[in-house]
């Protein structure tokens, strides 16, 4: 994998961006494959990714009936934190925020990550004893986290009215370490370094069914054919269900739209990240 960097910027300036390679490969499903992961978003990527690199597994493929990061991954907050109430929610999300830290540097590709602080508006009673519950579990699961009271919030972001016009800001749940980043880049980054270990990242091929022989799954039947695998991965999100009853069990999980609205970074007036549920 060729090293992206300001150098080769330069260089292919001078001619004309016209060396650059692919980032990562298509290529035709092979018969049969240690794994097969199915969903070409951030997680599955990822979960290719930590095989090959922490466990050596590299005969793997990653299938995706739509196109790469066009899921769930292209379409999210952006947001990264850590600050959960729940032992098991933190440790995860924590551990997941401190990999963002040197995640562009170790993929030798730019996921835009920028810890800004990440601030919860409490602007009720009932949100202001939420998130101090929240603060003080997560001093005890070593997740840097702090309740800021009104005067506090309005210091780090000068722009935000703090007494209404509907509801006041009584404090936050402030995050300094969390931010945001670009989610489509992390799976950009994850698929040119799978494909760097010479893993298959096989777009446009939609998994129509399962094969299971004797209570173990043989491989997957899609629409460019089946594929045989040792082991299979489901990484869908909210398919995950669907995906489940091909294969023969049922998962007692129900898929939920989450509905938010965005804004784009608007430096230097807000250069934190402000949440609101009110």
């Amino acid at each position: 994998m060729r090293r992206y960097s300001a150098f080769a910027i330069a260089r292919e300036a001078l001619r004309y961006h016209t060396g650059w390679e692919r980032a990562w490969t298509s290529p035709e499903p092979k018969p049969h494959y240690d794994v097969v992961i199915v969903g070409a978003g951030g997680h599955g990527l990822a979960t290719a990714y930590y095989l090959g690199r922490n466990h050596g597994i590299r005969n793997v493929a990653v299938i995706e009936k739509g196109w790469l990061g066009g899921g769930n991954t292209g379409r999210n907050t952006t947001i990264i934190r850590s600050n959960y109430l729940q032992d098991p929610s933190a440790a995860i999300y924590e551990k997941a925020r401190s990999l963002y830290e040197t995640l562009s540097q170790e993929l030798n590709y730019n996921v835009m990550f920028s810890p800004r602080g990440v601030m919860m508006l409490a602007q009720t009673e009932h949100e202001v004893r939420g998130y101090r519950r929240t603060a003080f579990a997560n001093a005890q699961q070593g997740v840097e986290t702090e309740f800021i009271g009104p005067d506090r919030v309005k210091e780090l972001c000068p722009i935000i009215n703090i007494s209404g016009p509907r509801y006041p800001v009584l404090g936050a749940l402030w995050q300094p370490r969390g931010g945001t980043a670009r989610h489509d880049a992390v799976a950009w980054g994850y698929a040119r370094a799978c494909a760097d270990m010479g893993m298959d990242i096989i777009q446009k091929c939609e998994v129509t069914g399962v094969r299971v022989e004797g209570g173990k799954v043989q491989g997957v039947e899609t629409s460019r054919g089946y594929i045989g695998c040792g082991k299979l991965g489901m990484v869908v999100a909210g398919h995950a269900s669907v995906l489940a009853e091909m294969a023969g069990f049922r998962l007692p999980i129900e898929s939920v739209a989450l509905q938010a609205l965005v804004s784009e970074p608007i430096k230097p007036c807000m250069d934190v990240v402000v949440m609101a549920n009110t």
